[in-house]
């Protein structure tokens, strides 16, 4: 705005008045800009021109507060107008101008022109000619031609009544202001994320250089505001210019910083915001100039990798294994576990977190069956330093912390226990940097848990879990044992693993945690605390408790109970997938037979299985020394292979490349049986739902071809999913319970017992890699599934026996046609019987090595004893 000036004043102009540039930096009123130079290190300097000879109208102007003598001046008429019109004309335009007249002051007088030179468009003169500006005529003299065409064109203005000439006094032209919103939530609510046109203590670095920035590109400039909250009569929006978000781009330059507690109501794209910040801090500028990340000291394959869940520590820990073998444990990024809110009040009972903590159990259980064996994608984010208790202040002390965003099929594990309620999210200092990369996903995710009372949030009664624990309690293990072997297979989830062989479970039928020995084998003792000092560990006794560790624990296992010993521990068989824990312990060379396991009905495959490893020399059996027996040496040396083979008709083939066969003898027998259910079914349908399936049930399930097969319950994950498999056939599926009943007593095994055996390959070893096994499964799928073979059994083993199968036509072996291939390698049997065939396969592998073919693509991988080729001698 421009007040008038004295007559004599402006009729004393600056001799040669200098031609100068600029860009307009602001539009004070119709008469007045602010005009600055080219920055150079920094803000440019500013200087205010007022336009000669002319005169707008003054704009408003609020009261001054705290005095309550002045009070608020409302426009003049056609003021607004004509700074509208100023500004939309040059705002950020480039402009040329003369200083005619310098005040004492200070106060500047000049012309100013659009463009880089005076051929541009004047500017006091396209205000008076739309009549938005009246011309000074008091200091007018005749001889000044810009002066008079100033007066020539008010002139025309007032002949076509435009602007202040018009007709009715321009009342209509001033605006109606308010400088305070009575109640600015509502205001923010009634235009929440619609767009609304819109016409500072001791600075921080870079403040004025921020300032500039965000004035050269919005100040006085058309834009959009988009309002998004109204916290404590703050109003919080977004300003979108047609060039893009002024947010983002302070953001990528490095003058301004992410506030997590406004980016929870950002609509516009939070990730951008993020990105934008993570941009200037990777280029270090402004703001950032001394930023280091929270992993620059990690190597990229320290930062990203793949690893296998080994255990659910806690509600935000995992133990990982990663491909070099060594296991790692991973802290959940910036989520904090259920916690126990006040004081335990039950100080006589032993305070037990995973059950006495409420969610603390459903957390830990989302996490062992969502993450158990599975491989997971783990990406650090930062690694919290090691603590002491005397920094925490009696708070306990905590070891270094790896803290990583942890995800599995494109799920964030952090994200998805929070949505459920599970956990919540860490706050943070602003200047804290060691957070999830996801950070905002997280808080997006707690804000939904909380509107719909998930877990933690959930005003219902808290869960409580009563857990019975009866490890070392004979009284009640005594009550208990009875139960337990009446019910034969029992469902268990393994808790802890003290050793090879011992084990703590938790029943979830019985709710109740017991200590379990596995039966009919010797395992390694490790090191222990005894009366008379530290007993030293026998030799592989750690081996051994790791083998168990990484088989079983954590796992959803069936157990037998047969007995218990005095102190009140169990003793059993553990079977997981269909592979008994104790025999393969023995298998691996990793426990010895005990005398007790010839009651059992596992005795022979124990037997066979420590023979098998016996045979090996490794591990336990290293140093075993065979003796001599003459009578049994020379029964040995004469004993030959028997050679009966059989006809089968192979009906399914494993991932593993074991496979189910029917025998030629019986099959009429399965096909009278299926005739004759069948037709049963057909006259008496089952009524659909009627059947609740429980493990290890046999029923009859429909197939995908719609007719009824037998089958039996393997697992019950809900009723829609059941896990069934094919008792007459080796598949497997996965059913609604609709699509099951009960087995008619007609049609029982005991009528005719399954007629598919599970075998496996004699003489060869299936490759780790799962690309070199996927294509020998392939080629025995093309080969040999739904086909009549013939089959020969060479020797037990630990699930299944071990067969050599030919082509009926042929007559040419399966397996030695997959080693000649290059697809398998041979496991090489010490039996002398068997010595002519293991030649054959070793002969058949020669070849295959020496064509290089499969797996021998690039030479023999086992003599550098490369594991990271994905096998194993």
């Amino acid at each position: 705005m421009a007040s008038a000036v004295p007559a004599q004043v402006q009729s004393n102009p600056a001799p040669a008045p200098q031609l100068q540039r600029g860009i307009v930096k602001t539009v004070l009123s119709g008469c007045a800009v602010i005009v600055r130079g080219q920055p150079r290190g920094g803000p440019p300097p500013e200087r205010q021109i007022n336009l000669s000879n002319i005169r707008a109208g003054a704009l408003a102007r609020r009261a001054i507060q705290g005095q309550p003598d002045t009070k608020d001046t409302p426009d003049e008429p056609w003021a607004f107008q004509a700074r509208e019109f100023l500004r939309k004309k040059v705002i950020g335009k480039e402009v040329c101008f003369t200083v005619e007249n310098k005040t004492p002051q200070g106060r500047e007088y000049g012309i100013v022109f659009l463009g880089k030179d005076t051929s541009g468009e004047n500017i006091a003169e396209s205000l008076v000619a739309e009549g938005l500006a009246t011309v000074r005529r008091e200091g007018i003299r005749g001889n000044n031609p810009d002066q008079v065409r100033l007066c020539d064109l008010e002139d025309q203005a007032k002949a076509a009544k435009k602007g202040q000439w018009s007709e009715g006094g321009g009342s209509h032209t001033i605006r109606d202001l308010k400088y305070t919103i009575e109640n600015p939530r509502n205001f923010v609510d009634s235009l929440h994320q619609k767009p609304v046109n819109d016409g500072s203590e001791t600075p921080e670095p870079f403040a004025a250089e921020a300032k500039f920035f965000t004035e050269s590109r919005l100040l006085q400039r058309d834009v959009q505001i988009i309002l998004e909250s109204c916290p404590n009569q703050i109003i919080l929006g977004t300003i979108l210019h047609p060039n893009g978000n002024i947010t983002e781009l302070l953001l990528k330059e490095g003058f301004a910083r992410c506030v997590d507690w406004s980016m929870a109501v950002y609509t516009q794209g939070a990730e951008k915001l993020r990105a934008a910040e993570r941009s200037a801090k990777e280029r270090k500028v402004r703001i950032w100039k001394d930023y280091v990340a929270p992993t620059a000291n990690l190597d990229q394959k320290d930062r990203q990798f793949v690893a296998k869940v080994m255990q659910v520590v806690n509600a935000d820990a995992i133990v990982v294994k990663l491909n070099s073998g060594e296991h790692k444990t991973i802290h959940l990024s910036s989520i904090r576990p259920p916690r126990l809110e006040g004081e335990n009040k039950d100080k006589d009972k032993r305070f037990r977190p995973l059950y006495d903590i409420p969610y603390m159990f459903e957390a830990r259980e989302f996490l062992r069956k969502k993450l158990i064996g599975k491989k997971v994608n783990v990406t650090v984010d930062y690694i919290r330093a090691a603590t002491s208790a005397m920094e925490t202040g009696g708070v306990p002390a905590f070891p270094e912390r790896t803290c990583a965003t942890v995800t599995i099929g494109g799920i964030n594990i952090a994200e998805a226990l929070v949505s459920k309620g599970l956990a919540t999210v860490i706050r943070y200092r602003q200047d804290d940097d060691q957070r999830s990369s996801h950070y905002d996903e997280l808080l997006a995710a707690e804000a939904r848990a909380i509107k719909n009372g998930k877990g933690l949030h959930s005003k219902k009664e808290v869960p409580i879990h009563r857990v019975a624990d009866i490890s070392g309690e004979t009284q009640k293990a005594k009550q208990f044992l009875p139960f337990l072997q009446r019910a034969g297979r029992s469902e268990a989830v393994v808790e802890y693993v003290f050793s090879g062989s011992r084990l703590k479970l938790y029943m979830p039928k019985e709710t109740c945690l017991i200590t379990f020995l596995l039966a009919g084998i010797e395992c390694p003792r490790g090191s222990r605390n005894m009366p008379g000092g530290m007993q030293v560990a026998e030799p592989y006794s750690e081996e051994a408790t790791i083998f168990t560790k990484e088989l079983v624990l954590q796992r959803e296992v069936e157990v037998e109970v047969e007995s218990m010993d005095k102190a009140g521990n169990f003793i059993g068989w553990l079977h997981i997938e269909s592979v008994n824990l104790s025999v393969a312990l023995v298998e691996n060379a990793l426990s010895k037979v005990h005398f007790t396991a010839e009651r059992s009905s596992y005795y022979k495959t124990l037997l066979s299985a420590e023979e098998t490893a016996r045979q090996r020399k490794e591990k336990l059996w290293a140093n075993y020394e065979e003796k001599p027996k003459e009578e049994v040496a020379q029964f040995t040396e004469e004993k030959e292979r028997v050679a009966k083979y059989r006809a089968v008709y192979v009906t399914e083939i494993t991932d593993g490349l074991h496979f189910y066969a029917q025998d030629v003898e019986t099959g009429t027998k399965l096909e009278s049986l299926m005739e004759s259910m069948r037709g049963e079914i057909a006259a008496q349908p089952p009524v659909e739902g009627s059947f609740a399936p429980r493990r290890g049930d046999f029923c009859i399930a429909k197939f995908a071809d719609g007719e009824w097969y037998r089958a039996r319950v393997e697992k019950v994950e809900s009723p829609a999913k059941v896990h069934v498999f094919y008792i007459d056939y080796g598949n497997r599926e996965i059913l609604s319970s609709t699509r099951l009943a009960a087995l008619p007593p007609a049609f029982s095994t005991r009528t005719l017992p399954p007629q598919a055996t599970e075998y496996t390959f004699a003489f060869i070893q299936v490759p780790q890699d799962e690309d070199a096994r996927a294509d020998a499964v392939d080629s025995v799928v093309r080969d040999i599934q739904n086909k009549q073979c013939l089959l020969n059994m060479e020797y037990s083993g630990a699930v299944c026996p071990h067969v050599t199968l030919q082509f009926a036509d042929s007559k040419d072996d399966v397996g030695l046609g997959l080693v000649k291939e290059g697809l398998v390698m041979v496991d090489v049997r010490k039996e002398k019987h068997l010595h002519k065939m293991v030649t054959e396969y070793l002969n058949g592998q020669e070849s295959a090595k020496s064509a290089r073919l499969n797996i021998w693509r690039y030479g023999d991988f086992r003599d550098d004893d490369a594991d990271e080729f994905g096998y194993r001698r």
